[in-house]
């Protein structure tokens, strides 16, 4: 158990280190108060889980522990809901309706998109 506990926790401290870094390049080149960086890495962690549980069905990717250290340990350390939920509040506290309304549909859209395209290219490349 301390074992899984400790590759869990290394994918989560590179996934965190990854998003931390991809939110700020993402946030510093766009000059906006929206939050890019959070969309951006949050669609990118829905890719990424797309295509490794597409290479799951596929029986690829096999090993358990690996399968943890990718899915539990980096996505869930790479994405974040709860940052994504906070600004969501930031904005309907803040009465910016039409931006919380972009923000979240264009999250759960373009997180839905970004999972079907990792099966696809799983399905297409293999």
């Amino acid at each position: 158990m301390l074992r899984t506990l400790l590759i869990i926790g290394a994918g989560s401290f590179i996934g965190g280190i990854v998003r931390f870094l991809l939110t700020r390049l993402v946030q510093s080149n766009v000059h906006s108060v929206f939050p890019w960086g959070t969309l951006a890495v949050n669609v990118a962690g829905c890719l990424f889980i797309g295509i490794l549980y597409g290479l799951f069905e596929r029986g690829n990717l096999m090993d358990q522990q690996l399968r943890l250290f990718l899915t539990i340990g980096f996505c869930g350390g790479f994405t974040t809901f709860s940052t994504f939920v906070n600004e969501n509040f930031l904005m309907l506290s803040g009465q910016n309706y039409l931006q919380f309304s972009v923000y979240a549909v264009l999250s759960l859209a373009l997180g839905l998109l970004a999972v079907y395209l990792g099966h696809l290219i799983v399905r297409v490349l293999a």
